[in-house]
């Protein structure tokens, strides 16, 4: 079934695999609506120099809490570590390093909606590797569905076989998916344009005051005036327009004052985008069955080892994935060589050039950010035990999801199957 939002479509994710007409409603009427908690390994608690704390936060957007509370602390922001981003509009909790303070010091922490507690202290900081996954506990409001309870069970039983493994609209920017476009612009090293996209382009969803702001740097290119008009609390966009104002003409100086992770995130989003746009394809070409092995596909397995499908051992391959030792992947080109093995990669390496992007542009961005963009391969699918139920209260409707998902997957690629519903109203 394919997508018929246009916000989708901009970001790659063209198709639901499940077939009802979908239940509709809101994903985070609230906040509390939308609760996530990290899960982890072992944390060597041992002595030294990181100080591990658990951080809740609700509705709050992860780098920007950083910020507040590396300033309250009177700490640089990049001494601040954590193993995976979270959603904004949640209440979330998650662990982060802190380099180089006491625990005694969290006590001038008195940041609205924000908790911090600390847990003991590491010789590393933390990194991506410490996560296991995250528990979900969501609340769809409002349903509008005619079958809810038939669009939740087709929905459970999918996502045991499989659903499309996209990544979430929010790994672009909710109310504004943007990020890929950014990071396009940033491999071409074209960093006016970066600018211009990342403090310009308003979208029809956000506040009067910030498009108004938008609109005129993009009108304009008036650096002076859209920061005269940009509210305070976007930090990031006055930074590149108080920039400019000081140094006319200096883009790259300009996009560099948002901080070095960010930046990494825009980057890394254009392989985001790309695997989407494959994925699409995959599941447009398959007529449905996107994730059985064709020859020069790329095994994943759950060791992180990889194999290629050939003509001898696709029988095989067939076998371990309906045993659940691995699965079909997609891989996103980055710095490396990148040689296609199969007509699924032939089409990847098709959009990078309708992109622009190359393995030296990867090389190039990576001296501005300060991260390595390595090419990478992600599964096509996600598999989630879901424990559903719908909630009838009078004419209200709504339903309960629980789940737990593996790290880099996102729980509103599992609700946009069940709700088929436009994005805005999953922000």
């Amino acid at each position: 079934m394919k997508s018929p939002y246009g916000t989708e479509q901009l970001l790659g994710m063209e198709y639901y695999l499940t077939k009802s007409a979908g239940t509709g409603g809101i994903l985070r009427k609230t906040p509390e609506d939308f609760a996530v908690e990290e899960v982890y390994s072992d944390i060597k608690l041992t002595g030294g120099p990181h100080l591990i704390c658990e951080l809740e936060k609700t509705n709050w957007e992860l780098m920007r809490a950083l910020k507040e509370i590396s300033k309250t602390l009177g700490v640089s922001y990049q001494r601040i570590s954590f193993a995976g981003t979270k959603d904004k509009r949640a209440v979330t909790k998650q662990l982060i390093s802190i380099y180089g303070i006491k625990e005694e010091d969290l006590a001038r922490v008195m940041i609205k909606d924000i908790n911090l507690r600390a847990l003991g202290y590491a010789r590393t900081q933390l990194s991506l590797g410490d996560l296991k996954g995250n528990s979900f506990g969501i609340n769809v409001s409002d349903c509008t569905g005619d079958d809810l309870e038939g669009a939740l069970e087709e929905c459970i039983a999918a996502a045991k076989t499989g659903l499309p493994n996209y990544y979430g609209i929010q790994r672009f920017g909710t109310i504004r998916p943007i990020s890929h476009i950014v990071g396009i612009a940033l491999l071409k090293g074209d960093f006016k344009d970066a600018c211009m996209k990342y403090a310009g382009y308003p979208f029809d969803d956000e506040a009067e005051e910030v498009k108004a702001a938008r609109e005129v740097f993009e009108r304009t290119g008036d650096a002076a005036d859209a920061l005269e008009l940009m509210p305070v609390r976007m930090h990031y966009e006055r930074s590149i327009l108080h920039h400019l104002v000081e140094k006319p003409g200096d883009y790259k100086g300009a996009i560099g004052t948002i901080p070095p992770k960010l930046l990494s995130m825009f980057v890394s989003a254009v392989q985001s985008y790309i695997f989407n746009r494959v994925l699409s394809m995959r599941i447009r070409e398959t007529d449905g069955d996107p994730f059985s092995p064709q020859i020069g596909d790329r095994l994943l397995f759950a060791d992180g080892r990889e194999d290629i499908v050939t003509a001898a051992n696709i029988n095989a391959a067939n076998i371990h994935i309906k045993r659940g030792r691995c699965r079909t992947a997609i891989y996103m080109p980055g710095s490396e060589d990148f040689e296609p093995k199969s007509e699924t990669e032939r089409y990847t390496a098709d959009l990078m050039a309708e992109c622009g992007v190359t393995k030296e542009a990867y090389a190039d961005v990576s001296k501005l950010v300060g991260s390595r963009f390595a090419g990478a391969s992600r599964a096509m699918c996600l598999t989630a035990d879901i424990a559903g139920a719908v909630n009838r209260d009078g004419d209200e409707r709504s339903i309960r999801l629980e789940f737990r998902l593996p790290p880099g997957h996102y729980a509103t690629t599992v609700c946009r199957e069940l709700m088929k519903t436009d994005p805005i109203y999953m922000a």
